[in-house]
């Protein structure tokens, strides 16, 4: 369990870039958090791994207080981030360096360190890279780097901080596979982005405004809200936005959010015509 408890934090000992900000999410969970620019969503990503801990109320991760000190350890050993740009985090020029460095810190014995590069490599798709050159990557696959020397650390909860915003489509959709595959194997993921195509994809969504949570829920409930998301200046999801349409050209159809669900809709209806 992760816990926000009317959390506050301010960098500059005035403005609270976090304020009263509650939050909860569960073992397992897939939860993106969306928001505007300084709605502080990295601030609330960076408390979850300890990098950042509060100056008012309290945040737990895994029944720990981020603010002991004696926790952070275990904290960071279990929460592993993954940054928005990969460059800032790889840091060796060979491949299966870089996935081992991580747990190698953490004291993993060498037998045991080269299952783990092995297998964080294979998780993210990049068998047989191990002896490649960092430099030498793509975006996308600098990010699955970075990602499988997160995973190798074998933490419980992965966080992406706008980990896709850098990539190009096909490279977000294999980012988001390897996502839903570690979800699937029962790892928290919790996701900040600015796509909301991806959102959608998500258990759960927190919306942060200027601090605070303006709203929570399933992707069905929250990325429907065409006027709040408006106020908060996000944009619907694609098929919201063609639902909308749609429904003001006297197209009898439900809101959606993914265009999965919509084609089936409307392929339903024309096979009714």
């Amino acid at each position: 369990m992760i816990e926000f408890k009317d959390t506050g934090f301010t960098y500059d000992g005035e403005h609270f870039v976090l304020d009263g900000v509650d939050a909860r999410i569960a073992p397992g969970e897939f939860v993106c958090i969306l928001g505007g620019n300084g709605s502080g969503k990295p601030t609330m990503a960076k408390h979850i791994n300890a990098l950042l801990v509060p100056d008012a109320g309290s945040v737990h991760v895994l029944d720990h207080d981020t603010r002991d000190e004696k926790s952070t350890y275990f904290i960071r050993s279990n929460a592993g981030m993954v940054f928005q740009n990969p460059d800032d985090q790889l840091v060796a020029s060979l491949i299966e360096n870089d996935v081992a460095f991580g747990p190698e810190n953490l004291g993993v014995p060498t037998d045991e360190l080269r299952r783990r590069v092995s297998d964080a490599l294979a998780d993210v798709g990049l068998q047989g890279f191990d002896k490649r050159e960092t430099a030498a990557l793509s975006g996308g696959q600098k990010q699955r780097v970075a990602i499988a020397g997160v995973l190798a650390m074998e933490p419980s909860i992965l966080i992406l901080d706008e980990a896709t915003a850098m990539l190009d489509p096909r490279g977000r959709k294999g980012l988001m596979r390897v996502c839903h595959e570690l979800h699937d194997r029962g790892m928290t993921v919790i996701m900040i982005t600015h796509f909301m195509e991806e959102a959608a994809q998500a258990d759960r969504v927190i919306v942060l405004e200027d601090g605070h949570v303006a709203a929570e829920g399933t992707p069905d409930e929250v990325l429907v809200q065409a006027d709040l998301l408006e106020h908060l200046n996000l944009d619907l999801p694609f098929a919201a936005e063609l639902s909308l349409e749609l429904q003001k050209r006297g197209v009898p159809v439900s809101m959606h959010i993914e265009t999965t669900t919509l084609k089936e809709e409307l392929c339903r209806l024309l096979s009714k015509a």
